[in-house]
Order: C-alpha cells, then sequence, then structure tokens
C-alpha cells in the first residue's frame, strides 16, 4: 500500500508539473500576447511566481518518492536474497528528472529574477527578454518531461 501511495504522489506531482508547463506555454502565453507589455509581464510575472511554488514542491515530491521507490524495491529485492539491478527505464526517469529540476532552478533562480526586476522596473524590453528565456526553458523542460512520461509507460527492449 506505501509503494502505490508513493507512486500515486509520485505521479500527481509530474501531472501538476508537466500540465502547467502545457498550460503556461500552449494557452496563457498565446492569450497573455493580446495584451500590452505593461499588462502582460506583470501578469505573467504573478503567474510564474505561483506556477514556480507549485513546482518546487512537485519537483521535491517526485525527488522524495522516486527515491523511496527505488530504496524500497532494492531493499525488497536483497533481503529476498536477490542482487537489484535498476531498470534502464528507472535510470533514465531519474536522469532526465535530476536534468529537469537542474534546468528549473536556472528558470527560478536566475531567468525569474530577472523578469520581477524588470517588472518592478517597468523595463518591459529587458522583461520581455527574461520572459522569452524563459519560455525557451520551460519548452525543454516540456520536452523532457514528456520524454520521461514516455519512458515511463512505454516498453524498453
Amino acid at each position: 500500500m506505501l509503494y502505490a501511495l508513493l507512486k500515486l504522489s509520485h505521479l500527481l506531482a509530474a501531472i501538476v508539473w508537466i500540465g502547467g508547463m502545457v498550460f503556461a506555454h500552449f494557452f496563457l502565453r498565446p492569450a497573455a500576447l493580446a495584451l500590452e507589455p505593461p499588462v502582460r509581464l506583470p501578469l505573467m510575472q504573478a503567474v510564474l511566481q505561483r506556477f514556480f511554488r507549485a513546482v518546487a514542491v512537485a519537483a521535491a515530491v517526485m525527488l522524495a518518492t522516486g527515491l523511496w521507490m527505488v530504496g524500497r524495491t532494492a531493499k525488497t529485492v536483497v533481503q529476498a536474497g536477490g542482487s537489484f539491478a535498476m531498470p534502464l527505464s528507472w535510470t533514465l526517469m531519474a536522469t532526465l528528472g535530476l536534468v529537469m529540476i537542474a534546468i528549473f532552478g536556472h528558470i527560478r533562480w536566475a531567468l525569474y529574477p530577472r523578469l520581477r526586476a524588470a517588472t518592478q522596473a517597468a523595463d518591459w524590453p529587458a522583461g520581455g527578454r527574461a520572459l522569452a528565456s524563459i519560455r525557451t526553458w520551460v519548452g525543454v523542460n516540456l520536452a523532457l518531461g514528456t520524454a520521461t512520461v514516455a519512458v515511463a509507460v512505454l516498453p524498453l527492449q
């Protein structure tokens, strides 16, 4: 039962993160382009501030539950007298997840402060550049997240 709850938490965190990126990238941003920069940039800054809090929690949940599930499985195999070898799909998921977390860190702690500072200073060109950089890296993370889901559900052989 614990393993099922860990897996559910892991999956729900992935849904929040990947779903939020899909929403922001394909729905919010195109709709917000109809707004003038003095309205659009503060809106996007406020939305991203909230979203990044959720992503930080989701990333922490995914990291903790992923490690716990791998550890629990390894412990069970070893206690049964076997030898644990992490499946390729798990290794790929873990690697892609760690890369995604690193990219999120860059977005959150390098790019987002530029957007926030530009918005507070009403420097719309600088804010637009910061938002464009954020969009690019969110696109990369969205592609990695999609690949991670594919690795999780498609058989690797």
